[in-house]
């Protein structure tokens, strides 16, 4: 069992203490999904892991992986990967906070294996925390590790932010802290249907599918499936909470990004359109855009959301899914294919570099339309050659697989 206190700064008396059995990884840092969060502007939204490699004379060995922008110390030596001693001390950022790391052969059974205590002097004596001195922007205490607030219970989940509503239902911030449905205690989305909707026929089947779509699919790109339950007549799902922004709330706020940005993110989401293209029968999203394309913060990487639209091929022609300005001709008559996901990557790029509705650079071109894209300066004439090709009206004329797309979108950047 590993034992992580909380030391003061001054004293070294220990301030709060989490212990943890049967752990193979422990994250560490500033963001509310760690094991350990620690709200300090020195440490970094994910500082530090401790992980284990091998076994040593208390149980396994392990070793700390330092990420934190501001550094860590061991034992007032700067590491970025070093095994880690037992009755060390872990200092986050030069003047961070610092942890004391301890084996233990018998866990002690009255505490729960994840379980922070709070503790005021050095005989480490449980009290009951006020939660004072918390941010108002804080989840979690910074004492005792518990939510703030618990707006509802929902089976084992505690509800404690409502993150967004819309007429399909209402989705959460959970808190996990059985870790019955991950393994270990943590946040996760729990998206609730709402009642109206469940009267529908339709949006019960896309809500539906939507969970049993991630429940088979396993990729980075992809959000992790957790749970699904029916509770009071309402539909849940849940899911991995990623945390990042979409592309369109990136856009809307920062502005257009550049051209080998775009490209990169754009390769990242062939690579996971390539990963649905590729199950048997192959899925095809039906609703590509930049609301569906989150950026994980940690990474820089893309995540695809909302796979409600989800559709095998080979499967009769369903309604009209995806969104205007991003959906394929083939797809506005209900017959989708692969190559309709790939056509979005189109306006999705138009997007991206304009900070504009692709609609406004669509023009008639003969008997059909196309996007006009020549006075657009940031456009070269490759990566122009490449979103005519993706944005052809006929299937066979674009890019036929998510790879072939890819190769043509690093061959603009090479």
């Amino acid at each position: 069992m590993v034992t992580l206190t909380l030391l003061d700064m001054q004293h070294k008396t220990p301030l709060n203490q989490w212990r943890f059995e049967g752990y193979t990884i422990i994250r560490i840092g500033r963001a509310v999904d760690n094991h350990v969060v620690l709200n300090d502007s020195l440490v970094s939204r994910y500082h530090l892991e401790l992980k284990q490699f091998g076994t040593g004379k208390k149980g396994d060995a392990w070793q700390v992986i330092s990420q934190g922008t501001n550094g860590t110390f061991l034992n007032g030596v700067l590491v970025t990967k070093s095994t880690l001693p037992d009755n060390s001390l872990l200092q986050l950022a030069q003047g961070g906070p610092i942890l004391k790391f301890q084996l233990q052969d018998i866990p002690e059974p009255t505490v729960a294996p994840w379980q922070p205590i709070h503790q005021e002097t050095e005989n480490l004596s449980i009290s009951r925390c006020t939660h004072e001195g918390n941010s108002p922007n804080n989840i979690f205490c910074v004492h005792c590790g518990q939510p703030l607030t618990v707006l509802q219970r929902i089976r084992h989940y505690q509800i404690l932010r409502i993150l967004g509503q819309g007429g399909m239902g209402t989705t959460y911030l959970a808190w996990d802290d059985t870790g019955l449905s991950t393994g270990v205690p943590q946040l996760l989305v729990l998206k609730q249907m709402n009642a109206d909707m469940a009267k529908i026929a339709k949006a019960q089947e896309l809500f539906e599918r939507e969970a049993n779509a991630l429940k088979c699919l396993n990729y980075p790109g992809i959000p992790k499936y957790y749970d699904f339950f029916v509770e009071g007549g309402k539909k849940y799902l849940g899911m991995e909470l990623i945390h990042g922004q979409d592309l369109e709330k990136r856009i809307y706020n920062t502005g257009p990004v550049t051209p080998n940005q775009a490209i990169a993110w754009m390769i990242q989401t062939c690579d996971i359109l390539e990963y649905l293209h590729g199950q048997e029968p192959p899925l095809i999203h039906r609703d590509i855009k930049p609301a569906n394309l989150m950026v994980r913060s940690a990474n820089n990487r893309i995540v695809v959301l909302d796979f409600g639209a989800v559709k095998e091929t080979g499967t009769a022609p369903g309604t009209r899914i995806g969104a205007e300005g991003y959906c394929a001709p083939e797809q506005e008559r209900g017959q989708p294919l692969i190559q309709s996901d790939l056509y979005a990557i189109g306006p999705t790029l138009i997007f991206l570099l304009t900070g504009e509705n692709p609609l406004k650079f669509f023009r008639q071109r003969g008997r059909g339309f196309s996007f006009d894209l020549k006075t657009v300066p940031n456009i070269t004439h490759q990566l122009r050659e490449v979103i005519e090709c993706i944005t052809e009206p006929l299937p066979r004329d674009r890019y036929q697989t998510a790879q072939d797309l890819a190769k043509a979108l690093m061959s603009v950047t090479s």
